[in-house]
């Protein structure tokens, strides 16, 4: 099992600590991505990526190989501090440098059979607001499976928590963890996201202005009867 793990923070917090310990009870290869450390800057709105190709972003070198490993994994985990009642201002940046992945542009077959874990930390509140809005972005990509983790921490750094909540993590990672490797590379899609598709396919048919969708589309085979899950 390959997991890509990507923290919306460089340093190493209550949420890189759970982030951390999901993934190595999961098991497998572990690859892992820091934000701002490997990845920086706002989308510049230039439209390269919607109107020539994604390899035309001005960020593209930064966004490869994350994006690389995210396709080639069958576990994504992402990490975000709740900053101001929502992820960091990090992981929104790249998850906006990979919009064009979403199932009303270009999805790529390879989401179709992940699973995603998506974590975050607070002292007090908005955790649950962040894990909602990043399992939002991991739909919109097409992972059929995904897992939400909020936890209040109560504390401003990980050794500053205390052991009874250390040991709900605890079990609720383990149980996370388990129902993964029970179903590895079993994920499939389920009605909301194959609804969302054939909605997608409609849309894609009467497409006369984002005509790279379109072609790509018709170069896949999905205007037709062809689908990118078995």
């Amino acid at each position: 099992m390959k997991i890509t793990l990507i923290h919306g923070q460089n340093h190493k917090g209550s949420t890189y600590h759970i982030a951390r310990l999901t993934a190595e009870k999961t098991g497998g290869d572990i690859e892992e991505f820091f934000l701002p450390k490997d990845f920086s800057g706002g989308c510049a709105g230039c439209h390269a990526c919607l109107n020539k190709g994604r390899e035309f972003c001005p960020r593209a070198e930064q966004v490869s190989p994350i994006l690389n490993s995210m396709l080639a994994s069958d576990v994504i985990i992402i990490g975000s501090p709740t900053y101001i009642m929502e992820m960091t201002g990090h992981i929104k940046c790249f998850l906006e440098h990979i919009f064009t992945l979403w199932l009303p542009h270009r999805p790529e077959e390879a989401m179709f059979s992940k699973t995603a874990v998506v974590i975050s930390t607070a002292a007090g509140a908005g955790m649950k607001n962040v894990v909602k809005s990043l399992a939002r972005q991991m739909f919109y990509l097409g992972i059929p499976k995904i897992y939400k983790l909020p936890f209040r921490v109560m504390a401003a750094s990980w050794d500053g928590v205390n052991e009874k909540t250390k040991k709900k993590i605890d079990i609720k990672t383990d149980r996370t963890a388990r129902k993964i490797i029970a179903k590895n590379k079993k994920a499939s899609p389920g009605f909301k996201l194959k609804f969302l598709f054939n909605m997608m396919r409609k849309s894609q048919m009467n497409n006369d202005y984002a005509l790279l969708d379109r072609e790509y589309w018709e170069e896949k085979g999905w205007l037709g009867s062809k689908r990118p899950w078995k």
